[in-house]
Parts: structure tokens; sequence; C-alpha cells
């Protein structure tokens, strides 16, 4: 399927061929996430914390693969599917960041821990008949299945809600021959894009509190949390702070996105992460007086964090609007004038135009492969693997 999805392939190595693509495209600046990877790897660790970032931004193998050369002991999976993906892929040091609780997701998470080496992956549990389950099926295994206690960080999208509950779930683990005892998560969803940086770091400084006492207190209990997981590109230099985690899960930053890169800019600097990641559409139709349409719209941009912003290709007072599944519609600055390019500010019946994503993982689930272009040559097109993968 995916030598069937290559439409661009014969353009790879031209010159200029970044500007020839069919469109929509779902567009890597090579250089830029590279950097991105360097960067974060460089800072985990200076700061002594390992990185462990999330591939449910990108879905791919490759740069997974990039990330573990530059630096970082694994990934993180929400879903198994990405999980299998990762595995297959050869990527080492798996953690699954949601409970697998159906009987279905149980037999996959027994089987991909056969395939896998021991200790390569691991899953959280926040509930007491799950851990049951998880310690029944582990008994086809030859080793015990590596478990991490689920802390709900406040925000309980899943996790064990208070300390106590924590601390019985890990004395349950810990008790059962089956199972292998390997850490805490606390994974604050909520906390990555708070704005306001005082506000933000605030609320992350409480978290890591809460997450320190939890930790003394099971060592209070003889239980020993190796592993200490959470944090993301929102607060990933605040969670390096008071030694509260041991490891990072920061996603984002590869990629970047219209919201990260203004809630990175809150603290009044610029961002250490570029924006490395953007859709390249073309205008299919220019007979309005006071727009264009392009062709990538619901179908090609997520739409639950606003718009996707200019990045190229048209004047920067441009405003993109969604019009429908297939279009978009770029709002022209007051003052343009002319049709079908008669005048430099309105763009051509054909022209390109680039946008940053709203939000990068959801795009990116919306499309089968990346273009990968270093300046204006397009130099590879790698699948996203994982879409879709539940």
């Amino acid at each position: 399927m995916f030598q069937d999805l290559q439409v661009n392939a014969p353009l790879i190595g031209v010159p200029g061929g970044r500007h020839l693509l069919d469109t929509p495209a779902l567009l890597i600046d090579l250089p830029a996430m590279t950097r991105n990877i360097e960067r974060m790897a460089a800072f985990a660790k200076a700061r002594g914390v390992n990185l462990r970032p999330h591939v449910k931004t990108h879905k791919s193998v490759e740069i997974a693969r990039r990330q573990v050369a530059a630096g970082a002991i694994g990934v993180s999976c929400v879903t198994l599917g990405e999980a299998e993906v990762m595995v297959e892929g050869g990527i080492p040091g798996v953690l699954i960041t949601s409970p697998a609780v159906t009987p279905s997701k149980i037999a996959r998470l027994i089987k991909l821990a056969q395939r896998a080496r021991p200790g390569d992956v691991m899953v959280v549990v926040d509930n007491p008949r799950n851990l049951a389950d998880l310690a029944q099926a582990a008994s086809e295994l030859t080793h015990p299945l590596d478990v991490l206690v689920d802390y709900g960080a406040g925000y309980n999208r899943t996790g064990a809600a208070t300390q106590a509950k924590v601390l019985e779930l890990a004395a349950l683990v810990a008790a059962e021959p089956r199972l292998r005892l390997r850490g805490l998560q606390s994974y604050a969803g909520n906390l990555q894009h708070i704005v306001a940086r005082d506000q933000r770091s605030a609320a992350a400084a409480g978290l890591r509190e809460t997450v320190a006492g939890i930790v003394a207190a099971a060592r209070r209990q003889s239980l020993h949390f190796e592993i200490v997981t959470g944090a993301g590109t929102g607060t990933h230099d605040l969670d390096t702070q008071e030694n509260a985690f041991t490891e990072l899960q920061a996603g984002s930053y590869v990629f970047m996105d219209a919201e990260y890169t203004q809630v990175l800019a809150g603290g009044g600097q610029p961002s250490a992460f570029e924006v490395s990641l953007f859709v390249q559409t073309a205008v299919v139709s220019t007979n309005a007086p006071d727009w264009v349409t392009v062709d990538g719209g619901t179908k090609c941009f997520s739409t639950d964090s606003g718009v996707p912003l200019v990045a190229r290709g048209v004047d920067a007072a441009t405003r993109y609007a969604f019009f429908g599944d297939e279009h978009g519609k770029l709002m022209l600055p007051q003052g343009t004038q002319g049709i079908q390019g008669t005048h430099s500010a309105r763009p051509a019946l054909g022209a390109r135009v680039e946008f940053v994503t709203p939000h990068c993982d959801p795009t990116v689930n919306l499309h089968d492969t990346y273009h990968v272009v270093e300046g204006g040559t397009l130099v590879g097109i790698w699948p996203v693997d994982a879409r879709g993968k539940r």
C-alpha cells in the first residue's frame, strides 16, 4: 500500500521538487526536526534524566530510530497498535502509557511481550481488577510482565486517584510473581498547554511535590520505583527540577505546532524547538473577490486547536478558515486586488501554500506519508507507520 501512495516519489532529489508536490502533502523539514531531536536529547542528558519520547506525535519507526540514536532510552506509546509497530521496527524500551484492559488488548499485550526482549515492553495499571487479569495472562510468559503504576496526576484521565490507591496497587504488583514492579507514571496532559508560564510552573511544581511524596511513601513501605515517568513538551524544562522524575515523555517537541509554539514562547524567550512539520496545499480556486480556496480542509488538519497558520506562500497577514472536508478558505489582506495572480499579493491558481499545523499529533494521523525536505529539495518519503493503530 505504501508504494501506491508514493505519487511524489519521482520528485525525490529533483531541485525545487518541494514546490511541485501533489497536494495536500505532509512535510517534514529534516534539518529542523534533526535539531529538535538533538536539542531535547542534549537537554535531558544535561539535566540527568532519561528521555522516552511519545510516538503518538509522529507514529514513525524512522523518527523513533533517530530519537533512540540521539540518546532516548526507548519510546512511549498510547496504544497497543503503536507499540506493536515500534517493537516490530526494533525499537527498544517501549512503554504503553494507557491501561490494556479488554481481553483482546491483554492477549495482544502478552503476544507483544513474547516477541520483545524481557523488559522491552512495559504497561501501566490503575485498577486491581486489571492487575489480576494481567497477572493471569502473564503466566504465558517466560519472564514477569513489567508494570508501572499509573497515577492520575490530578487530571485523572487514567490513573489511580490518590496516593493510597497508588501504594495499594504497587504492593499488589510487588507481591505478584508474574508481574515486576518497574515504577510510577504521572503524566499531566492538562498542564502542557497552559500558556502563562508562571501558572504552568506553579501547577507543575505542585504535581512534582505530590509525586515526590508518593515515591517517599513507597520507599517507606519497601516499594521501589526504579522509573518515575511523565512530563511533556510543555513542562519538560520544569519537570526536571527537584529530581522528581527520572524520565521525560515529551513528544511534540520533535515537530512543534501552533499551540506549542505559543506555549513555549510564554516565558518571553524564543522556544528551543523549531516548527519542523508543515502541510503544503495548492490554490484550487481564485474566483471569489476576497479569498482563494486551497485543497486542505478538515480531512487534512486537526480541528481541535484552532486553525492552521500560514507559514509560507502567501502574505503573512492572510488568514485560514476551514471550508469543508477538502478545502480551506484563505482570507486575503484588505487591499489585495486582481485575480489569478495579477498582483503579487494574491496567490495564483496552483500556487503552493504551506501551513503550521494547529495540533501536530492528530494532524499526522490524517496522513499516510511524510514528505521529507531539505530546503527546496524532496529527499525522502516515509510512511506514517502507526497511523490509525489502536
